[in-house]
């Protein structure tokens, strides 16, 4: 594998750059709302964002291929990749709050080399590549060191599908009551707090790749783990999350586990 992502990092930024400038362009402008058949939000601010990430990403890679939220994909089975959500948390961006963030992640043969995770109207972007670290606005991002859960902060995101699994939604139940301090801070927002070890665990049952795959790179960058709720590698069907540090990782796994 390539030792050095700094190029592809770089226009990776340059996109998400673009993005913000379109995007900040439409927020909070009263846009129109469409309602696409799995029922989740797309408005102009997503296709227009998406178009101009991909004119930069393909002007810079354009043998790369390219799988994104609105537009859709072309040239998947090629060794490297873009995964591109331009707006993640559109029911946000629509209800002019800053939680929504733009996705932008390089697979290559099969490995996530490259994420960038870009928050326009929160103010901060963090980046990421194999081997060179993990980054909020400039600064080397490092997880905690917490290994108790009684000084730990836990985070949910989207837990809709959770009590399908009663035993699981009361294993979840049990360690809320145990972690010094639970919140559901959500979307990009908890896994920027997690890989910055500002808090110590998320977990979420109900995503995408494109949601988590540029802020997968992000958080091992910054020495954190991360699987979906089963342990399995993240991947294009990962549909959950459960990060934390090594310390925290394995017993959450396992209090979790069907």
């Amino acid at each position: 594998m390539n030792n050095d992502w700094s190029q592809q990092l770089a226009a990776a930024r340059d996109a998400a750059s673009a993005a913000a400038g379109v995007i900040l362009g439409h927020y909070r402008a009263n846009v129109a709302v469409t309602v696409k058949a799995d029922r989740t939000p797309v408005t102009v601010a997503d296709v227009e964002a998406e178009q101009a990430i991909k004119n930069v990403l393909l002007a810079a890679f354009p043998d790369y291929g390219f799988y994104g939220e609105e537009t859709g994909t072309h040239g998947a089975d090629r060794d490297a990749v873009w995964l591109v959500d331009p707006i993640d948390g559109t029911r946000s961006f629509v209800r002019e709050y800053p939680f929504f963030s733009t996705q932008i992640a390089l697979r290559y043969r099969g490995e996530l080399v490259v994420g960038v995770s870009s928050a326009p109207a929160f103010g901060e972007v963090a980046w990421a590549s194999v081997g060179d670290g993990a980054f909020l606005d400039g600064q080397r991002l490092a997880v905690s060191d917490i290994a108790d859960w009684s000084d730990a902060a836990l985070s949910t995101g989207n837990l809709g599908s959770m009590p399908a699994s009663p035993a699981r939604w009361a294993a979840l139940g049990d360690l809320i009551a145990t972690v010094a301090r639970n919140r559901g801070y959500g979307d990009f927002y908890h896994y920027h707090l997690r890989a910055s070890g500002k808090i110590d665990a998320v977990v979420e049952s109900d995503l995408n790749i494109l949601d988590i795959a540029a802020l997968t790179v992000i958080v091992r960058e910054a020495g954190g783990n991360i699987t979906d709720i089963d342990g399995r590698p993240i991947d294009l069907d990962t549909s959950s999350v459960v990060a934390a540090n090594a310390e925290l990782h394995e017993d959450l796994l396992r209090r979790l586990a069907r």
